[in-house]
């Protein structure tokens, strides 16, 4: 088998990102995510008197499934990416979880918006977001053999920016010919293609068949381009990758840079999740936007996370990430604050908002586009600052460890926004443990070395191309 080009093998790891963005932009954010709390506040709704506790009830439902899948992935990812470190066997991971994520997602089909299936559809959901994130370790453990800490930065931005074009793309064909408003209506005033039943809300359901098939297409490059490492035919088992893990956890508590990464990391990707997936719940439930406006603020958030992520990369392969994660997280945090105290009456509780302003949505669109921008950025350069924690032999698990620190405490943000959502019997409040989560992870950045593990190691531990 000829030889693949370096190039090409650069094409084919991002292309990942392009087939999985889908997920997280259409069914995490902007489409799923608003329906599924549109058809849970219907439910609760019946259950409630009081409009407010159902919304509450509702971000708590969607978020306690997204702790249960953060608790799953915590547990699991490390040992997992030390398995396959031992075995050097990667693909036939990534190959078992695209089945897993084409299955689940095309499952959300079944949404009904009686909400009958309500519990077995947030069920499927996690599952496969469960799948997307396993496959991400494996793909980001590729990551070092593709270039110097110097490029490491630009791929990885690159990467993440053409997935952000990806989400846009996949959201403009969404709504201009699928999804329906409420008068049973595409964002240009078509039916929903195939003949799909806009009174069932089979324009919105068909959100899961879409990211399904979009992924099983456009992850042809990775499978064709990228390829084992040259030593992927070590042996190695479970008791390997058990002892291996051991040792890892004992030198990351050691290694003082790489412990404050992972904590901060942990934190404010943590947080950043949160504001992810309560992006669209947000709207729904405190600003009352349909699915086609919250797909348009999707649009503007996606396409400034595109071009942010780019820029944020460039900037990266000059500086380093760690001043690119230290803004990024400065700017979350102020999103947040606005959040907290801006509704649909005033701002702060200090401005009072005129009945039919458009103030509050222009506000929103405004959070939407720097939530997007910073979030993409901070993504991109995170896995670049862990490239520069990461030994070459141990690139899985290294990422395994990255994604624990990713979901030891992912319940933590859910957990806090629903148990606040519920003390308060406010939606809106429940997002202030969020601006705690970024505050800290932003202290500890101060700990973490510009240059990483690679500052202390000699040049033949450092990973190479």
């Amino acid at each position: 088998m000829a030889e693949i080009s370096l190039k090409r093998r650069i094409w084919g790891w991002m292309s990942f990102d392009w087939a999985t963005q889908p997920f997280y932009t259409l069914g995490l954010t902007f489409v799923f995510g608003p329906y599924f709390a549109a058809i849970s506040m219907g439910y609760f709704s019946g259950q409630m008197e009081d409009a407010g506790e159902a919304a509450a009830a509702s971000q708590t439902l969607w978020f306690w499934g997204q702790t249960i899948a953060g608790l799953f992935i915590a547990f699991t990812a490390p040992l997992i990416g030390a398995y396959a470190d031992s075995t050097g066997r990667r693909m036939p991971w990534v190959w078992a979880f695209s089945v897993i994520y084409i299955v689940m997602t095309s499952a959300l089909w079944w949404a009904f918006p009686d909400a009958s299936t309500l519990i077995l559809i947030l069920i499927a959901f996690n599952v496969g977001l469960i799948a997307a994130e396993f496959l991400l370790i494996f793909v980001n453990a590729i990551l070092p053999s593709l270039g110097d800490k110097e490029e490491i930065g630009k791929i990885s931005g690159n990467g993440a920016a053409l997935g952000y074009w990806g989400g846009v793309l996949s959201l403009f064909i969404m709504l201009l010919l699928l999804a329906e408003n409420d008068t049973g209506k595409t964002l240009i005033g078509l039916d929903p293609l195939f003949g799909l039943d806009a009174s069932e809300r089979e324009g919105t359901r068909s959100v899961g068949p879409f990211i399904a098939i979009w992924f099983a297409v456009f992850m042809i490059p990775f499978f064709v381009w990228v390829r084992e490492p040259r030593q992927a035919n070590r042996t190695g088992g479970v008791k390997d990758a058990m002892r291996d893990l051991k040792q890892s956890l004992s030198g990351a508590v050691k290694r003082k840079s790489l412990l404050n990464f992972l904590i901060s990391s942990m934190l404010y990707r943590d947080a950043l999740n949160a504001l992810y997936s309560a992006g669209g719940v947000y709207a729904t439930l405190v600003l009352g936007w349909s699915i086609i406006q919250i797909g348009v603020f999707g649009i503007v958030g996606a396409i400034t996370a595109a071009v942010a992520t780019q820029i944020g990369g460039i900037f990266d392969s000059r500086i380093g990430p760690r001043p690119v994660i230290k803004v990024c997280c400065y700017i979350l945090i102020a999103v947040c604050v606005v959040i907290v105290g801006m509704n649909r009456t005033s701002l702060f509780g200090i401005v009072a908002i005129p009945e039919g302003s458009a103030l509050p949505d222009i506000v929103f669109y405004v959070c939407g586009a720097a939530i997007g921008g910073a979030g993409g950025a901070i993504y991109s350069a995170s896995r670049s600052m862990m490239v520069r924690h990461t030994h070459p032999e141990r690139p899985t698990e290294a990422f395994g460890l990255f994604a624990l620190s990713g979901k030891a405490t992912a319940f933590l943000a859910p957990f806090l926004i629903g148990l606040f959502s519920t003390l308060t019997g406010n939606a809106q409040l429940g997002y202030i443990p969020v601006i705690a989560l970024f505050v800290i992870g932003l202290i500890l950045l101060r700990y973490v070395h510009p240059e990483g593990d690679h500052a202390t190691w000699s040049k033949s531990e450092i990973p190479s191309p």
